[in-house]
């Protein structure tokens, strides 16, 4: 049964996303102008680095400067992504982002391992130890994340009720700081799901959990992404990532050709030709797409910056 959701939000992850995996450097000033060309697209929420260790991910080295380097826009929200406390100080000490707190778990042991070089038990151990971190800064803590929570490239198929009982661990370790989480997301790190999968993981995590909102984290290195973000829509999920052009991809997934999270354009199409609000601006986001490929300099995966909006298609043929 369908039940679409009236309008849905939409984290920009491109800019991080994208150029944590790119093998040649890009300069900071081409990742600044690629993130203040998004902020004039009706996008509330960018995720411009990430703060973790350059060694592992040179291509974020320059993450204090890209935050930096930013022109902030009225009613957007520029974000960080940060692994640990070592991370989430590097992202205060900046003064200039929208600061979540934000708990994770994995799915996967090996790909816990080899994204983080934790245990389970030592990533279950760090959590609360981040929660009171973010409490001592008075950042709330509303949101959690399963990673691998389809499948994974290191463990095959993960069973759904793994994922739901991993969640009922997070919300456990929140109440027991006096917090209480709002939007639960699923993260298809390695890209294993599918729609029928997309259908019985959302259903069981929110049988489980009523009281919260769900989201979704969709790679489509295996081409289905927006049919996964489609089933999710069916299902009522109102919460998606997206990478515009389609840029990025998991530097640890061990792929043969990593692609990133679902493309933001392409997402934006399919959800306002279906009816779904998206509050963007879907020409000047191509426009960022087109923009985002000639910094990276090869051919990116998106579709409307090449095929177009069919807006623009409609208006052609209007009579005169």
């Amino acid at each position: 049964m369908s039940d679409l959701p009236a309008r849905v939000a939409i984290k920009e992850e491109g800019p991080r996303e994208g150029f944590q995996i790119e093998k040649g450097a890009i300069p900071t000033a081409e990742k600044v102008r690629l993130v203040d060309a998004l902020s004039d697209t009706g996008l509330d929420y960018i995720q411009v680095t990430s703060f973790v260790h350059p060694g592992k991910v040179p291509g974020v080295a320059d993450a204090e400067a890209v935050v930096a380097g930013i022109t902030p826009r009225a009613g957007v929200r520029y974000a960080g992504l940060w692994l640990n406390q070592q991370g989430l100080s590097r992202a205060i000490a900046t003064g200039r982002l929208y600061l979540e707190g934000k708990l994770t778990l994995y799915a996967s042991d090996a790909f816990l391992k080899r994204n983080q070089n934790r245990t389970r038990e030592q990533q279950l151990a760090a959590q609360p130890q981040l929660l009171r971190m973010y409490q001592s800064h008075g950042i709330p803590v509303k949101t959690g994340f399963i990673t691998a929570a389809f499948g994974c490239n290191f463990e095959g198929d993960v069973d759904p009720q793994r994922v739901v009982e991993l969640v009922a661990e997070m919300r456990e370790i929140a109440r027991c700081a006096g917090e209480d989480l709002s939007l639960i997301g699923l993260g298809d790190t390695m890209a294993w799901a599918n729609p029928e999968r997309i259908r019985r993981v959302v259903g069981m995590v929110r049988e489980a959990n009523p009281d919260v909102e769900l989201s979704l984290h969709l790679h489509d290195t295996r081409g289905l992404g927006l049919a996964n973000a489609y089933a999710g829509l069916q299902m009522g999920v109102a919460h998606f990532d997206a990478a515009v052009a389609g840029l990025g991809g998991c530097p640890f997934a061990a792929h043969v050709g990593a692609a990133g999270n679902i493309c933001t354009e392409d997402f934006v199409l399919m959800c306002e030709e279906m009816g779904i609000a998206t509050g963007v601006d879907l020409e000047r986001l191509a426009e960022c797409a087109r923009l985002a490929e000639a910094i990276v300099g090869h051919p990116l995966p998106g579709k409307v910056k090449t095929g177009g909006a069919l807006g623009v298609l409609r208006r052609k043929l209007l009579p005169a």
